[in-house]
């Protein structure tokens, strides 16, 4: 239990850091975007297509990131659903084999 957890507080770092670096480069460009008026029109407007397709780019890969990093809290919240589960089972499964009926309190003698 504790290799998931440190590997997910691991992995959860690399998201943050990547999210944060992919964030600078959205940053970026979008600067370049405001630069852009300085052309004549016809470059203008291919370097704003450009520029336009890199920022949904960088969003679809934050966009993604994201969407692992729900499915990793998912999984690990249904994987402890299912141990926790499995605990209660044998729990129950325990007390049923301790718990004896009426004919194991009487003793019978013939």
């Amino acid at each position: 239990m504790r290799v998931s957890s440190a590997s997910s507080t691991s992995s959860q770092g690399a998201d943050a850091s990547g999210i944060a670096a992919l964030q600078k480069q959205l940053r970026q460009l979008t600067e370049q975007l405001k630069t852009v008026a300085t052309s004549d029109m016809e470059a203008k407007q291919e370097q704003v297509k450009l520029i336009q397709a890199q920022i949904q780019m960088v969003e679809a890969q934050i966009a993604a990131i994201q969407r692992q990093k729900q499915q990793e809290q998912a999984s690990e919240q249904l994987e402890a659903q299912a141990a926790q589960a499995a605990k209660n089972a044998e729990a129950m499964s325990s007390s049923k084999r301790n718990s004896t009926g009426l004919g194991g309190l009487v003793d019978t003698y013939a």
